[in-house]
This record gives structure tokens, C-alpha cells and sequence, in this order.
């Protein structure tokens, strides 16, 4: 703040501390309280943002970026947009390897804040030399004065959370949260979150969220990576095709896995029960949420947080049209749906 004008500094100062909001009639047959942290509020509309900045900003502190440096990374969206965003305004370069599992908001979004975007085949193994992984460390390697963020496999990852949204919903229920509920990809937020809040009462139960086609909730349980049960699923930001070492399954009580189709459609019941515009991947969580309490995890008095990690706005091409939805077969007999006419004055 300067000169008495009430202002911040960059965009970046709004990062974190977003909002924690009670979920009313989506949860009306459900067992406990249930509030979602709002991750949609950070200004670049995910949760994203708060590794972003903390990555970078850690590389700053170490001398490895200056006026010169590129940012390189690996994104389904989310994180590319951040990064994006935090090397505009640092005045940075910005390399992203994206997969083309990725809306064509997102990558319009990424190209839209000066980022050079490398669109890459989704369903190819992490080592093919076509994976966003892989296309990611080429340019690294070809780009002088590069960082690459590499969140599936930085530490850091999992510390901007542990930093950050951890204390946030701590301070926000008054330590009285008995269920943190939220999506596992590169395992950044759920670990980091979870981390601190069992640090604070290891009776909080920690509950993420997989998609079918991921290999995560079977290497949970089993300690086993199983190649069989990878095959394309259509969420993004969630699951994986490898174990990133940004998860820290020591912190995970349980994971629960949830469809493409019924993702999809809770996100839009979001929108039509608690007025918010989310994104796929909090309809994923809420879509855990609904699982979870009707197999009878939740009681009268559980305060459950679920983290909605980002914005609707990234998936107007996907699960807000109707036409993307009815190609993908989700309109079906047990989720019609009869949207809206639009009526036309002429």
C-alpha cells in the first residue's frame, strides 16, 4: 500500500485466503455439515495460484530466475494459467506443455497471458517422448535460463499448501473440521492441506477424490502401480497415469473413486442449487462428497470441508454445453437433464 491509497501491489497479493462457504440444499440428504473452500476466489479463479506464486517466489529468493529467465511447465490448465499469470506481472517468460485432455478455454486463457502453449496428446504414457511430461523437459533442456516447476515431482507443491490453505480452513472452522474431502492429481493440495491439519488433530479424516482410469487410490491401498487400470477418462486436474512424489499418501485415509459422467452433471447442480459456477473438478469432489456420505462416513455432527478447486468458466466448451454433453453420452436416462430454451425476440 503506498502513499495512503488503499491498493495492493500486483494481482498477486490476492492469492489465498479465500472463502470457506456453507453448502445448503446440494447436501439436503446427506448426514453432518458440509462447507466448500472456494478456491475460484483466488484471482486467478483456482487453487493453483497459491503454488505458483510460492514456487517462484522461492526460486527468486535462491537467485535462480532473473529478468531474462523462461518458466516451463507441465499443466492440465490450472497451474499453467497461474504460472502465466505470475510471469506477466514478474515479467517472466512462459513455456507450457499442455494436454490436449485440456478445454480449449484453458489453452485460449493460457495463449491469452502471453503464454507459448505446446498442446500434447492425452493418452500416451508419461514416457512417451509426446507426453506433456516429457515435451516439458525438452524445452527445459533446450531453453537457457530456464526453471522447469515440475509440481508432480516438487516438494514445494505440497508446501505452499501446508503454508497456506491448511492454516486458512484450521482458523476458518475454529479447528472444529472433522473431514477435509478433496481431489488427488498431483497430490499438492490434499497433502499439504492434510498435513498441517492433522499436525493440529490427527483425528481429521483426510478423504480424496480419484478417477476412474488413475492408478492412485489402488497404489494407496495396495502400494502397487497397476498399468490396467489406466485408460482415458475425460476430468481433468485429477487422477493420474503415474505416482507423483507431490502426494503424500501417509497423510490419506481413504480414496474414493468417481465417473466422468456424474462429475460432470454435479458441477452443473452446483450451479443449480448453491448459485456457484464451478469447475469439473469440483464437481468430481462434490460428486466424492455425495459418495462418501451415503456409505455412511459423515455423522450429525462432522463439519466436512470440500475444496472446490476452481472455475466454471474454464469448461464453457465442455460440461456447460449441452452439445459436448450429449456427444459424451452423459445426457442418458438416469441424468436427463432439459435445459433452457433460449428464446430468440426478433
Amino acid at each position: 500500500m503506498d502513499n495512503n491509497i488503499n491498493a495492493y501491489n500486483s494481482i498477486l497479493d490476492l492469492v489465498g485466503n479465500t472463502p470457506l462457504v456453507k453448502l445448503n440444499r446440494i447436501t439436503e440428504l446427506l448426514t453432518g455439515n458440509f462447507y466448500a473452500k472456494v478456491e475460484a476466489f483466488n484471482p486467478g479463479h483456482s487453487a493453483k495460484d497459491r503454488i505458483a506464486v510460492h514456487i517462484i517466489e522461492q526460486a527468486e529468493s535462491k537467485g535462480l530466475l532473473n529478468s531474462d529467465s523462461t518458466i516451463i511447465e507441465t499443466t492440465s490448465g490450472n497451474t499453467g494459467f497461474s504460472l502465466a499469470m505470475a510471469s506477466m506481472v514478474k515479467g517472466y517468460k512462459c513455456i507450457l506443455a499442455v494436454s490436449s485432455k485440456s478445454s480449449p478455454d484453458k489453452i485460449d486463457m493460457l495463449r491469452s497471458m502471453g503464454a507459448e502453449v505446446y498442446v500434447c496428446p492425452a493418452h500416451v504414457s508419461a514416457d512417451d517422448p509426446r507426453s506433456y511430461y516429457e515435451v516439458a523437459k525438452r524445452v527445459h533442456k533446450e531453453t537457457p535460463g530456464s526453471i522447469y516447476i515440475n509440481q508432480y515431482f516438487n516438494e514445494l507443491n505440497i508446501e505452499a499448501h501446508y503454508k497456506t490453505t491448511g492454516p486458512e480452513i484450521w482458523k476458518q472452522t475454529n479447528g472444529n473440521i472433522t473431514h477435509l474431502v478433496a481431489c488427488s492429481g498431483t497430490g499438492g493440495t490434499i497433502s499439504g492441506t492434510a498435513r498441517f491439519l492433522k499436525e493440529q488433530n490427527p483425528e481429521i479424516k483426510v478423504l480424496a477424490v480419484d478417477a476412474y482410469g488413475s492408478v492412485l487410490k489402488k497404489y494407496h491401498e495396495t502400494g502397487e502401480f497397476d498399468h490396467e487400470e489406466v485408460y482415458p477418462y475425460r476430468i481433468e486436474g485429477l487422477g493420474k497415469n503415474l505416482i507423483p512424489s507431490a502426494t503424500d499418501f501417509n497423510t490419506i485415509d481413504r480414496y474414493i473413486k468417481v465417473t466422468d459422467a456424474e462429475s460432470a452433471h454435479m458441477a452443473r447442480k452446483i450451479a443449480h442449487t448453491e448459485g456457484m459456477f464451478v469447475g469439473y473438478t469440483s464437481g468430481a469432489a462434490m460428486q466424492a462428497v455425495m459418495q462418501y456420505g451415503m456409505e455412511g462416513e459423515f455423522e450429525k455432527d462432522s463439519n466436512i470441508v470440500v475444496i472446490f478447486p476452481d472455475h466454471g468458466s474454464r469448461y464453457m466448451s465442455k460440461i456447460y454445453s449441452d452439445e459436448w454433453m450429449q456427444n459424451q453420452g452423459f445426457f442418458d436416462a438416469k441424468n436427463a437433464e432439459a435445459p433452457k430454451e433460449i428464446q430468440y425476440i426478433k
